[in-house]
């Protein structure tokens, strides 16, 4: 599985003119799925983003999470990030999960970050999105369970 993580100050995904996720202070999680993942990389994935230290401590390095700062988690299904962009004009996106696989492992992954964090909110899976957000920093990371 694949996290492109963003700090941001707010983030906000609206469908249809709705907003159907939105958060202030945390992460924004852009979340891939591929043909090969296990259930092992959902709960490898959800412990990255809840552990990873990319909030400023009192000396203003980065050694704080989102569960520390009690921030919130807004993740949003993007299979895009499977992509295979090394040869031509067209990516290929035949590593990626069929849209059923995928969408439940998403699913799994936002029921292990609730458990854990208080604010979490989502996207929605196989929808026209527009997502806004304040990048902090700017800070992204990309995660990869494989």
């Amino acid at each position: 599985m694949i996290g492109l993580l963003q700090r941001v100050t707010r983030a906000e995904v609206r469908v249809g003119g709705e907003t159907v996720g939105e958060i202030e202070r945390g992460l924004m999680v852009l979340v891939a799925v591929h043909r090969d993942d296990t259930p092992k990389d959902i709960s490898r994935l959800a412990e990255r983003l809840l552990g990873y230290r990319v909030f400023p401590d009192d000396e203003g390095r980065m050694n704080l999470s989102v569960r520390d700062i009690g921030g919130g988690l807004l993740l949003v299904p993007q299979f895009t990030l499977t992509a295979d962009t090394r040869k031509g004009t067209r990516a290929s996106f035949t590593k990626g999960a069929a849209p059923e696989k995928a969408s439940d492992y998403f699913t799994q992954l936002v029921a292990a970050c609730s458990a854990e964090l208080d604010d979490v909110a989502t996207g929605r899976f196989g929808a026209d999105m527009q997502v806004s957000l304040i990048n902090d920093g700017p800070v992204t990371f990309w995660l990869d369970t494989h």
